[in-house]
């Protein structure tokens, strides 16, 4: 994690969505000590003691974080978790007393993002500025402060808000508003296809008699190597399917894959195959478990030989 000093900075920092991911954000960017305020709101306020714990300040409505805030990170499911903070008498646009860049970090539709963005843009007269900036890299990257973020949005509001988000990870802006959710759909495309491969591969070796904890290794010191297989790897040792990750999200974040390549005239066959895949694995009860449930998916399909997985 990077840490800075305390510059006497007067940047005053809000976030709203202070679950998984967001908490240790937020740990990262009070221990950086870049802002000279950070506001959290939260629906379960005792939620936020980690926070407050480390100097946070709590707000009691988004109105009041909005006001206290020049840069303002929301780390929330979708959309629809932020659009319902946005209006009202308590609401993020009631509070707003300058400019103020909206952080949006949620996997969401690229044309969703873009369309909230417009409206903001009217209702604050120009005030608030989006960038849209998805994740990767999980909760443990969350923990280390090595997050890559992926930017959609100007490139001066990408500065102002650089160095809150250079305490949680790498930014790097991609292109106009709503390229960060592209690249973040395109992300999801390779994690889901990946997760496939590994659960049919762990699947495949437990019965045919190897050590699939050997296997893994293995596989670690090759070209099947990689950060996402080292961060699930004991998980799929042990069948630990308590939730990380979790599974249900990648129906969403491949629908908003699937829509992208759609308008972009893109064939996609694999995803096409990922979707449907998922939409079964929730549809069989699994989707509030973590990510690497698909090993327990893939196991579980020969039970039910007269079902279509792919309905």
């Amino acid at each position: 994690m990077r840490k800075g000093d305390d510059t006497g900075s007067t940047m005053r920092v809000g976030m709203i969505g202070l679950g998984s991911m967001g908490m240790p954000m937020a740990r990262n960017l009070l221990a950086a000590k870049v802002a000279s305020r950070v506001s959290v709101f939260g629906r379960s306020p005792e939620k936020l003691a980690p926070a407050l714990e480390a100097g946070a300040e709590r707000c009691d409505t988004p109105k009041a974080v909005a006001a206290q805030s020049d840069v303002l990170i929301t780390v929330l499911p979708d959309l629809p978790q932020l659009e319902a903070l946005i209006d009202g008498d308590d609401g993020l646009l009631a509070g707003l007393s300058g400019p103020l860049v909206l952080v949006i970090c949620s996997t969401s539709s690229p044309e969703g993002v873009r369309a909230l963005a417009r409206r903001l843009d009217e209702q604050s007269e120009g005030q608030i500025r989006v960038l849209d900036a998805p994740l990767s890299g999980g909760t443990d990257g969350a923990e280390d402060g090595r997050l890559s973020i992926m930017v959609g949005g100007g490139h001066d509001d990408l500065e102002r808000a650089r160095p809150v988000l250079e305490t949680m990870g790498t930014p790097v802006l991609l292109g106009p508003l709503g390229a960060g959710e592209v690249a973040k759909a395109c992300n999801q495309m390779v994690v889901a296809a990946t997760m496939v491969a590994l659960s049919e591969a762990t699947v495949i070796a437990e019965r045919a008699g190897l050590d699939v904890e050997k296997l893994l290794d293995c596989l670690g010191g090759g070209y099947a190597g990689g950060r996402f297989l080292e961060s699930r790897r004991q998980r799929l040792i042990d069948k630990d399917y308590t939730p990380s990750g979790i599974a249900r999200y990648m129906i969403k974040d491949l629908g908003f894959a699937r829509d992208e390549a759609t308008q972009q005239q893109v064939v996609t066959p694999q995803l096409s195959t990922l979707l449907t895949l998922y939409k079964d694995l929730g549809a069989r009860g699994l989707g509030e478990l973590d990510l690497t449930v698909t090993q327990r998916y893939i196991a579980e399909l020969d039970h039910e030989p007269d079902r279509d997985q792919h309905d």
